[in-house]
């Protein structure tokens, strides 16, 4: 009989934070800009700089923390990790090994199997490093410094996950928190969070853990769940043929669906940490942890719980919507104006969904205002567009974010109605076509949907449909 194998997994996910200025230093961190413009000689690790701790980082990574259930260390410290790389400025890296600044917490997830407790060993600050630029024409690589000195948090997870749809389920989790809190945008595309997943198998019902692999390179979810089934069957693999998993760094490649090993896996001592002589401990007072524990907002949890009470939509739509923010926002917004929140759920849900799939985008990309959407739902609610040229017009919000007022009375999109130019228009086609009429008249009660189409296409969808049935019940009659 075959061995059954259990994955085990756990996560170490660097945040980008959403502070305007580097971590250490008062250079701009907006993602873009010409290569080695947002540096200075503190981030270029430029000899006798000196760092200055950016309070602002400290406060979202208490957030967060606190967010993920931890205990904040009120006393804690920055460290060197120590090595040589060309996008390194410094030679090392400022980081928090011995003290960091959050530890002992957790996040529940839903699995298949209910919910489930993912334990957060850590949560420590860092700074980025710059980024290498490969230039295949020149062949040669070239350094950027912008990225180098970000402030990032790096979330480090207990080996709690058991499979792909966990780590997803508790990756959701942490960006719908984090970008809840507004601490970070946490776009995997543009590198705001990066996860490092740390894969082992073993035989199901044994105690001691195998040996793990690191998988760096993964930016989006669908190549994490790629890069997780991947490494689980090559583990495996090489246990069935009797050889044994190596410990190591991995790259995925996406494209070809197959990972590489990069290095042997370092460990703490490697690195020879020590304290940063140049920054002083942090000690974070009772008060101020309390400040930012009141500046917490409704997170993902109680916002759907107030929506259940206050809107009546269906919980489908309440775990959409409240599952990002910038959908959730302009939602509350919308129905502020409009006052009808099955409306503007449905718009959401339907056209905006689609859209975004469309167009390859996350909803944190949206640009319409709830103003426009609150007007596209009461102009569509007293009938002076009906809901095929509202769909139109909405890809143009979508788009464009217009004055759907004057979008609609410049490009005459109006509905027609006028009883006299629509019956007119109609008594041509029922003459048009006296097949549907017979139909008809004949009990094929359905034939009267092609007589409304054909209306509405020589009326260019800009016709009443209620207005279209009642006269043309009127005259099959």
């Amino acid at each position: 009989m075959s061995k059954q194998y259990e994955t085990v997994i756990g996560l170490e996910v660097h945040v980008e934070l959403a502070t305007k200025t580097k971590i250490f230093c008062g250079c701009s961190t907006a993602f873009g800009g010409a290569p080695n413009t947002h540096t200075c000689p503190v981030c270029t690790g430029m000899p006798g700089s000196l760092p200055v701790l950016n309070k602002q980082v400290v406060e979202y990574a208490m957030a967060v923390g606190l967010a993920l259930n931890c205990d904040i260390n009120q006393y804690c410290k920055f460290d060197r990790k120590n090595y040589f790389y060309p996008d390194n400025p410094q030679n090392y890296q400022i980081s928090q090994l011995y003290l960091p600044i959050c530890i002992n917490g957790h996040v529940e997830i839903d699995t298949a199997g209910g919910k489930k407790q993912v334990g957060i060993h850590e949560i420590h600050m860092e700074e980025d490093a710059g980024k290498l630029v490969h230039d295949e024409w020149a062949d040669c690589s070239l350094v950027d410094y912008n990225r180098s000195g970000v402030p990032l948090i790096e979330i480090v997870s207990e080996p709690d996950m058991r499979s792909a749809d966990e780590v997803i389920a508790y990756l959701e989790k942490l960006r719908t928190t984090i970008q809840y809190l507004e601490a970070s945008d946490c776009k995997l595309n543009e590198g705001s969070m990066r996860a490092d997943v740390n894969l082992s198998v073993r035989e199901v019902g044994a105690e001691k853990y195998g040996t793990r692999t690191e998988m760096k390179n993964l930016n989006s979810f669908k190549a994490i769940a790629r890069a997780i089934e991947n490494e689980r069957a090559r583990q495996i693999e090489l246990l069935e043929d009797g050889g044994e998993v190596i410990q190591e760094t991995r790259r995925w490649d996406d494209n070809k669906e197959y990972s590489y090993a990069m290095r042997s896996k370092e460990d703490a001592q490697d690195y020879r940490y020590f304290p940063d002589p140049d920054l002083t401990p942090v000690v974070i007072s009772d008060e101020w942890i309390s400040q930012i524990r009141e500046r917490q907002p409704e997170f993902q949890a109680e916002k759907a719980e107030r929506y259940k009470k206050e809107f009546g939509i269906p919980d489908y739509d309440i775990s959409i919507i409240t599952a990002s923010k910038k959908m959730a926002d302009i939602f509350e917004k919308t129905v502020a104006i409009c006052h009808n929140p099955k409306k503007v759920s449905n718009w959401l849900m339907v056209e905006t969904l689609r859209l975004l799939k469309e167009k390859e985008m996350e909803p944190e990309d949206i640009t319409f205002s709830p103003e426009n959407l609150a007007k596209l739902i009461e102009l569509t609610d007293k009938g002076t567009i009906n809901s095929t040229v509202a769909k139109e017009v909405f890809e143009k919000i979508f788009k464009e974010n217009i004055d759907v007022e004057k979008f609609v009375e410049d490009n005459g999109l109006g509905t027609v109605s006028d009883e006299g130019a629509l019956r007119e228009t109609i008594e041509k086609i029922v003459a048009d076509n006296p097949q549907s009429v017979a139909d008809y008249q004949a009990g094929k009660k359905k034939a009267i949907g092609f007589l409304v189409g054909q209306t509405m296409k020589a009326m260019q969808g800009k016709a009443d449909p209620g207005m279209v049935n009642k006269i043309l019940q009127e005259l099959l009659q």
